[in-house]
């Protein structure tokens, strides 16, 4: 299905500069609500707002003058009318869905609006891959904008991609309708050194009047970080502290503040606007990273807002943070993000500016979702074989693939340890005294083992580390293709015959999430696509999650959104430590470390 665009502003502005003046008659009004004004920060009851050809017309207290028999009436009976939800940064990939059915899912809470690096699916399938997210994104009834991914690899000489992006790549894509602007510069070393290629891609993204997105994974606010900012970023969505969050707007970025499925990173630096008193303007707020059953149980942008108030942020502010702010932030203002005349007609209607019950939800000037249903079409593509294809091992995986075997002549060793931190994308480099069974080094404890089995080019490697946190106990193990950034493989388990018939079984039905325990499956989530994801609905997605889930805690796992940290574990370029297809990496110096040390 080929997508229609969305008429531009020159397209329609006679008929909207007509209907405003009542010379013709709006699509459709919206009668008595109370108009939130997200441009001066105030609520303003008994007001209309008149649509045309899927925008704003007029916005004032008596709509009367260009409604006629043939308009649409909603009455809003005193109800709250909001701008469409924006979510400043984020990963499609993450909700294992596709951008059709990630939309179909956040309809209903609100968003109309989401600015996305599909990054993810950028080091399996390349450009060809961002081209189909691209693609269906732009077939969607709502507004989702494409960030150009600029770092697949993340880490250049740390891990091994299946395609890699170049600056050819990022300027060719900067001409595509859909792309807003180079997604999350996480080699964030590489900008700090001057790296051609990563300045390059910064070059082009800036030359074409884009936005540059940021990745600063370092508590280093120092000249590093300075460096950095220099180097053209204009976001970042990686801080952690208030003094995080302060530091970047007093450098000229604006502070992306997320709250996913297992980023909690709002209250800890909110207080930069609700304490410290800096200006609002310069805050936007974002999820990062959802899956499917937090659409489906939670929602979206709604619930990253009412979090924010929750943690003490004025109302109004907040919804700021999520519509306005990251307009403007990304040369939109003038589109999205507020009610007001000439701007796209993407509207909620709420009873409460607190709760944020989401009752009905405009897109586009027309009715896209009411009391939590959806109201319209959200689009496939046509996916081909050749995204349905992707995970390729060499041969069939045994339990000897996942030996770590001992120095000659020890009893124990010492082991760097890959320490799982709740709730937080950072891990901790820890070390382990293990015990050594008839030559294999064993976990014990807490400890157990992870493996990155390498799915595109099948080469049979395997590299294997320790992992601790997650709790697992009995013979277990669970598997997953999405494994940030590099999408290999990630194993981790307590036993390595589980491993194996784990990682054999994605094998076996082109990528997904496992878990075996005793022989036994007791989940599968299957993500066809890219290995990353699925084009069931999100319900059934979110099903087979909360089955997984489930599964996760019947073998001991307590944490928090346990899968997400599992699909982290080979992200190279947040600290502390991570494992890739080339080892083990200390991301505090960006060199490969053993796995294992002499005791002392």
């Amino acid at each position: 299905m080929e997508y229609t665009p969305f008429p531009s502003w020159p397209d329609v502005a006679p008929r909207l500069i007509a209907v405003a003046a009542g010379r013709e008659v709006a699509d459709l009004v919206i009668r008595g609500g109370i108009w939130v004004n997200v441009h001066s920060r105030e609520t303003l009851p008994k007001h209309d707002v008149a649509i045309a050809d899927g925008r704003v017309a007029y916005v004032g207290p008596d709509a009367s003058h260009c409604t006629g028999s043939e308009t649409q009436i909603i009455d809003a009976a005193g109800r709250f009318m909001i701008p469409g939800l924006c979510d400043a940064h984020m990963h499609i990939e993450s909700g294992m869905l596709t951008p059709a059915e990630f939309a179909r899912a956040v309809i209903p809470h609100g968003t109309t609006s989401m600015f996305t690096d599909p990054h993810e699916i950028a080091n399996v399938l390349g450009l060809d891959g961002v081209r189909m997210m691209h693609d269906e994104a732009m077939m969607q009834p709502v507004n989702i904008f494409t960030q150009m991914p600029s770092c697949a690899p993340s880490a250049p000489g740390l891990e091994t991609t299946g395609y890699e992006i170049t600056a050819e790549d990022v300027v060719e894509a900067m001409n595509w309708p859909g792309i807003i602007g180079l997604g999350e510069m996480m080699n964030f070393p590489g900008v700090i050194n001057g790296d051609p290629k990563m300045l390059a891609e910064i070059a082009a993204t800036q030359h074409a009047g884009k936005t540059v997105g940021g990745h600063y994974a370092s508590p280093d606010l120092g000249p590093d970080f300075a460096a950095y900012v220099a180097g053209g970023p204009a976001d970042d969505h990686e801080g952690t502290c208030e003094a995080d969050a302060i530091a970047r707007v007093r450098q000229g970025m604006r502070s992306m503040m997320r709250l996913g499925s297992a980023w909690y990173d709002v209250e800890s630096q909110i207080t930069a606007v609700t304490e410290k008193g800096l200006d609002p303007r310069n805050f936007i707020l974002c999820t990062d990273d959802c899956h499917s059953g937090t659409l489906v149980n939670d929602g979206h942008m709604n619930r990253v807002v009412r979090h924010a108030i929750a943690c003490g942020c004025d109302p109004l502010i907040a919804l700021q943070m999520a519509t306005i702010n990251t307009a403007t932030h990304f040369g939109l203002e003038r589109e999205i993000g507020s009610i007001t005349p000439g701007r796209r007609a993407d509207i909620i209607l709420s009873s409460d500016l607190r709760e944020l019950p989401i009752e009905m939800v405009i897109a586009r000037g027309q009715i896209a979702a009411e009391n939590g249903a959806i109201a319209v079409e959200c689009p496939h593509l046509n996916w081909p074989d050749t995204a349905r294809n992707t995970v390729h091992l060499g041969h069939v995986l045994t339990s000897t693939d996942f030996e770590i075997k001992a120095p000659s002549g020890a009893n124990r060793v010492k082991a760097n340890v890959i320490g799982v931190v709740e709730n937080q994308a950072p891990t901790k480099a820890l070390k382990a005294d293990l015990p050594i069974i008839e030559g294999l080094v064993e976990g014990e404890g807490d400890v157990c083992q992870i493996a990155l089995v390498e799915r595109h080019r099948a080469t049979g490697g395997v590299t294997n580390a320790f992992v601790s946190g997650f709790g697992y106990q009995g013979k277990m193990a669970m598997a997953s293709t999405v494994a940030h950034d590099s999408h290999h493989m990630i194993v981790v388990g307590t036993d390595r015959e589980q491993m194996a018939l784990a990682a054999n079984r994605l094998a076996e039905v082109g990528g997904g999430i496992t878990i075996f325990r005793d022989g036994e499956e007791l989940a599968l989530v299957e993500l066809p696509i890219a290995g990353l994801m699925s084009d069931s609905p999100a319900a059934t997605v979110a099903a087979k999650a909360e089955d997984m889930v489930a599964a996760m805690e019947a073998c001991g796992c307590t944490l928090n959104n346990a899968y997400m940290q599992h699909s982290l574990l080979a992200l190279v370029v947040i600290p502390e430590l991570r494992i890739s297809d080339l080892g083990l990496v200390d991301v505090r110096t960006f060199e490969k470390i053993e796995l294992l040390e002499p005791l002392a």
